[in-house]
């Protein structure tokens, strides 16, 4: 089989010719591949404590980034190989015009089982009827505070109204809610109980998350670190009948019921990274860097390789030649980094 401008070692001939097979990809250390988190933007409207400097960032010129058509294909060529689910990013996705139209067009691609969307809901509201009838299943909604003066604090911007109303829009449409506020000290441990309060009326997924280095600035110091346990810890003192849920397969949160609650509350160890092991996903960058692990280095650039002229097939052996070198944890893949430990942007990467 022909592949233009690239030279195939050996095997790949082989690979091209039983893709079709081999789905989904597993990569070097016999995990299955099933999950695409693609980032359409780097740019956002709030400037998170824990995202972004607040100065902000030096934005991807548009030339750099992916178009729509270049994500489009690059989606249907990830499908073909065992991609069922994608999660649409930031930045913030609603901030890049044409959002919506690519959300139709994804939508009809045979195989892709699920589209799930995560936003700062800022602009979000006035689209959820669409994201209804484009069958948009599951939608992240990051909040880190109900309190107002807290939000303002932390995103350094007077959005929360706009917010809460994605999130009662999100309700009355019944499209499935997940809240993730990242726990930081001395930002908003305030907000612990009363967010998972929220639970005990409306069936949503509560998820506190780890804080993590990815603010273009380094890991923050605090006096004291909220991780996973002890998050857990101080739910336990308010909820003392709090008890474990089965966590779906390579789910990266520790997933609790509250005794009455509707809902549930999921607690994320990003920072420690306790997942690693069942991790089935991968992504891709607004400017087409490919990354096998969210604190590893971009392992190859799509976007090139798209502007190359490269066949769907030879871009997806490519594709499956790298997550041959997958990273076995996080770990692994920060110490390999060339830069160092992680400071950039998660606007850059990918929430």
């Amino acid at each position: 089989m022909q592949c233009c401008n690239l030279h195939l070692p050996n095997g790949a001939e082989f690979f091209h010719k039983t893709l079709i097979y081999l789905k989904p990809i597993i990569d070097n250390h016999g995990r299955p591949i099933t999950y695409l988190r693609l980032a359409v933007t780097d740019r956002c409207n709030l400037r998170c404590f824990y995202c972004m400097p607040e100065e902000g960032i030096n934005y991807v010129p548009k030339p750099h980034l992916l178009t729509w058509e270049e994500m489009e294909r690059t989606v249907k060529l990830m499908v073909q190989m065992g991609i069922d689910k994608v999660r649409i990013t930031g930045g913030e996705p609603f901030v890049r015009r044409g959002m919506m139209e690519f959300l139709e067009k994804i939508s009809k691609i045979e195989g892709l089982r699920q589209i799930n969307l995560t936003t700062n809901g800022v602009l979000t509201a006035p689209l959820v009827p669409d994201l209804k009838r484009l069958g948009i299943k599951s939608v992240n909604l990051s909040l880190d505070s109900l309190d107002r003066q807290r939000f303002f604090e932390i995103t350094r911007r007077d959005e929360f109204e706009r917010v809460w109303q994605t999130f009662e829009a999100l309700q009355a449409h019944q499209i499935q809610t997940k809240l993730n506020a990242v726990v930081m000290s001395g930002k908003n441990i305030e907000d612990l109980i009363p967010m998972a309060e929220l639970t005990r009326t409306h069936d949503v997924s509560v998820r506190f998350i780890e804080e993590m280095p990815f603010n273009g600035e380094g890991q923050h110091q605090y006096e004291e670190f909220w991780s996973h346990r002890r998050i857990l810890e101080e739910l336990k003192k308010h909820y003392p009948g709090i008890y474990k849920l089965p966590d779906p397969p390579a789910s990266t949160s520790y997933n609790y019921q509250i005794p009455d609650h509707k809902g549930s509350v999921g607690i994320i160890a990003a920072f420690s990274r306790t997942f690693c092991g069942t991790c089935n996903r991968v992504r891709l960058t607004p400017q087409g860097d490919f990354r096998t692990c969210l604190y590893g280095e971009a392992a190859l650039n799509i976007r090139d390789l798209l502007r190359q002229g490269l066949s769907d097939e030879a871009i997806q052996w490519r594709i499956q030649e790298t997550l041959q070198h997958r990273a076995k944890d996080g770990f692994e893949a920060e110490a390999k980094r060339s830069t160092g430990a992680v400071s950039e942007s998660m606007s850059t990467i990918g929430g």
